[in-house]
């Protein structure tokens, strides 16, 4: 015994360091993998991705982290062209500019347009004017990197964030041949939507087509799945083939206004809106169920009477004067390509 401690008291400098080191590597060989949190709420995310799809943390953790919270995405979320009354609203798409280049846009993708319309059954005026008001036919797809706008309101953007946050996390899932390229490479709209149509992740994942059956939906590269997959989401959203969108509507005087709905979907007969005292200003079905917008117009209140189609168009943009637009400049290009603005 006495030489034993005699051994450990001649060797103090040599033991203690061993014993110490082992105690600070032991405990940190053994505990789990604590990642830093770029973003809050990253960390919950992160797991929920990872339980999902399989993917690594750190792989996912380091794709988050290269995202940059822009608060001029913030700011631009808080003006928004449908702020504006539609006097001002339809200037913005309504051009002569915008009208000739859907036209010409048109003619050059004629045979695939009007393929993809009678399959999907939609007008492809339809899908040009959506290309049309969403990206101008492609010229400005957004300069935003996705992984920032998404990341920026899902975590940065209280208003809208449980939304945004599903946004994101649909991203995260998607398989690469849904995407037009790698994650940290993708840009778009401030609110993260990209290519020509300007679908957000979930519509890619839900409604995105692959229409040159090359295995990947690229909704920037191929004119097929960028039109297909359009035409597609207005035919999943009930899209009436041959269906009417619009008709003004004249109301007697001293008529009170319609009330606003919580959404634009067909509700009451056309008869019901004329007993009310709004008059069709074109023959109508009085039996086919409509519902009532008012828009502020350059020479005051306008009143419409707007159907099924109309109403899908919403599903895209929620605002009415969105739909108007699209719904306006689709009967300007058809006019100007067809002669005849029926539809």
């Amino acid at each position: 015994m006495d030489e034993v401690l005699a051994a450990r008291r001649a060797r103090p400098a040599r033991l203690f360091p061993r014993l110490a080191g082992a105690m600070i590597v032991f405990p940190l060989m053994f505990a789990p993998a604590v990642f830093a949190q770029t973003h809050p709420g990253q960390a919950q995310l992160v797991d929920e991705v990872a339980k999902d799809t399989g993917k690594s943390k750190a792989s996912l953790n380091a794709i988050l982290d290269g995202a940059k919270m822009q608060q001029s995405i913030i700011d631009a979320m808080n003006r928004p062209a449908e702020g504006k009354p539609w006097r001002d609203y339809r200037p913005i798409f309504l051009t002569e500019q915008r009208i000739q280049a859907g036209a010409d846009f048109y003619q050059t993708h004629r045979a695939l347009l009007d393929a993809i319309g009678r399959k999907y059954g939609v007008p492809p005026e339809y899908i040009v004017a959506i290309v049309g008001v969403e990206t101008f036919y492609g010229r400005n797809t957004g300069k935003y990197k996705v992984l920032d706008a998404l990341t920026t309101l899902a975590f940065y953007y209280p208003k809208r964030a449980p939304f945004f946050r599903e946004q994101l996390k649909t991203l995260l899932e998607l398989p690469p041949n849904h995407l037009a390229g790698p994650l940290d490479t993708l840009t778009g709209s401030y609110a993260g939507a990209q290519g020509w149509g300007q679908f957000m992740p979930s519509s890619i994942r839900d409604w995105g087509v692959d229409y040159d059956g090359d295995g990947k939906i690229d909704m920037k590269g191929s004119m097929g799945d960028i039109f297909a997959s359009v035409a597609n989401y207005f035919s999943q959203h009930g899209w009436e083939t041959g269906g009417p969108l619009a008709v003004r509507a004249q109301p007697d005087a001293g008529v009170r206004d319609p009330a606003v709905p919580k959404d634009w979907r067909p509700v009451a007969p056309v008869e019901t809106f004329v007993a009310q005292g709004f008059a069709p200003l074109q023959h109508l079905n009085p039996g086919r169920d409509a519902q009532l917008v008012r828009l502020d117009g350059p020479s005051g209140p306008e009143y419409w009477f707007v159907f099924q189609n109309f109403y899908v168009i919403t599903t895209y943009n929620r605002s009415p004067m969105y739909a108007m637009a699209v719904n306006q400049l689709a009967q300007a290009i058809r006019e100007r390509t067809h002669g005849s603005a029926a539809r």
